[in-house]
């Protein structure tokens, strides 16, 4: 499986499970263009050929932007990673004690995010006549983990989000999935000590692998549904865990 000459726009991509996916991608030899909020052109320096955008994909004016740069540069987007997301800063804490602002803050950053690259980039890709697109969500939906509503809440509509796309464009040959990673030591959630110490050995305890998640661990699901060897599959969610939940 090749993905040589495939240009692939990550978004959040600087960092943790993103440059992860980004490093797979650019193995497999696809063109990596990293969309960030911050250190997206450093990012891309490390990648041949690679192009860093700064963009906050929760604007819809700077993502129709960064749309529109890559084009002029790249010629074609084949691959959109829609990986940017909020978690690690997140208090857990009952949910009538969220703030409506902290809500929608999470929303617009993991959800509305999703739509709006999707909505500048689909319309390139059924003008190519082929496309793949991987939403990166969580598992934590399909367990019910509490004290993080708004999280689990928007990782959920990620889930249906993918399904109701994928059947809406897959006539255009352009494919819609999910990717579900359980708790991930990513650079993120070593920056809150707090988040490690509480849910660290609590994951690894339910897990079939006894060992933590690492960014790496989610990249090769991605990898694998933007190559050939997934034509055929569209609309699907896969749970990478360590087996903490079968799915």
């Amino acid at each position: 499986m090749s993905l040589t000459g495939k240009v692939a726009i990550v978004t959040g991509g600087a960092q943790g499970i993103g440059r992860a996916i980004a490093d797979g991608l650019a193995a497999d030899g696809a063109r990596i263009v990293i969309a960030d909020i911050s250190s997206a052109k450093a990012a891309a320096e490390t990648y041949q050929g690679g192009m860093g955008v700064t963009v906050d994909v929760s604007d819809p004016e700077q993502v129709d932007v960064m749309v529109k740069t890559v084009i002029d540069e790249c010629g074609a987007i084949d691959i959109l990673i829609n990986n940017a997301g909020i978690y690690a800063s997140l208090e857990m804490r009952p949910f009538e004690q969220i703030p409506v602002d902290e809500w929608r803050k999470v929303m617009d950053i993991n959800l509305l995010s999703m739509f709006l690259t999707c909505r500048a980039v689909v319309p390139i890709m059924k003008l190519q006549g082929r496309g793949k697109i991987v939403n990166i969500s969580s598992g934590t939906p399909f367990r019910g983990v509490p004290f993080l509503l708004h999280y689990v809440t928007s990782k959920g509509a990620i889930v249906a989000f993918t399904r109701s796309l994928a059947k809406e464009i897959g006539a255009s040959n352009v494919h819609v999935n999910c990717v579900a990673p359980g708790f991930t030591v990513s650079d993120g959630v070593k920056q809150h000590p707090e988040v490690l110490e509480a849910l660290a050995e609590v994951s690894v305890s339910a897990r079939t692998f006894k060992r933590d998640q690492v960014p790496q661990d989610v990249a090769g699901a991605v990898v694998f549904l933007c190559g050939d060897g997934a034509d055929f599959i569209t609309g699907q969610t896969m749970v990478i865990d360590g087996g903490q939940y079968f799915h």
